[in-house]
């Protein structure tokens, strides 16, 4: 298979056989261009994640999942989420929120709050504990997102995070 300029295969039909997809001006359609950049993401998604995990894991003992958590909650007024809110920022079920919690609760990192008002709603909320490790865990994951990210034009990260949160539909509320 050929690869292309930057030594990924190249798995789109031969050209002669793309003659008949490309319109007057020679450009390729729009689908062809959205599905690479949809496999390249995921690509880009999954080096990322597998170097915080290693780095937060190694040097602090969280996963970048953890990392997340413990960041959303930091970030939520309070320093509290209801579940399904913490859920929904993390993009996982109501389960996969909970197999979450339960470690970093079981060390101290995280905690569990009732609401007076409401007993079948319940808040997980970051600790002290919880808020130093983040603290540090922080200043790791920014040289390493620094680190992955040194090759990109500053001026185009902006519209490429905006770009990120309209497909993960995200707004400044729930990021």
């Amino acid at each position: 298979m050929p690869l292309q300029s930057d030594g990924l295969l190249d798995l789109r039909p031969p050209a002669f056989e793309r003659d008949d997809m490309t319109d007057q001006h020679g450009a390729a359609p729009a689908a062809d261009d959205a599905l690479d950049f949809c496999l390249r993401m995921a690509r880009a998604q999954a080096v990322l994640v597998r170097r915080l995990d290693v780095t937060l894991g190694g040097l602090h003992g969280i996963s970048f999942g953890d990392f997340q958590l413990l960041y959303h909650l930091n970030r939520a007024p309070g320093a509290r989420l209801r579940r399904v809110d913490l859920a929904e920022r993390l993009a996982l079920t109501a389960s996969g929120v909970t197999r979450t919690l339960l470690p970093l609760e079981k060390i101290g990192l995280v905690t569990r709050q009732p609401d007076p008002r409401d007993a079948r709603v319940g808040y997980a909320a970051i600790s002290a504990a919880g808020q130093e490790l983040l603290r540090h865990a922080s200043a790791t994951a920014a040289t390493i997102s620094a680190e992955l990210l040194r090759e990109a034009p500053p001026e185009q990260l902006g519209a490429l995070s905006a770009l990120l949160g309209q497909i993960a539909g995200m707004n400044f509320s729930n990021s």
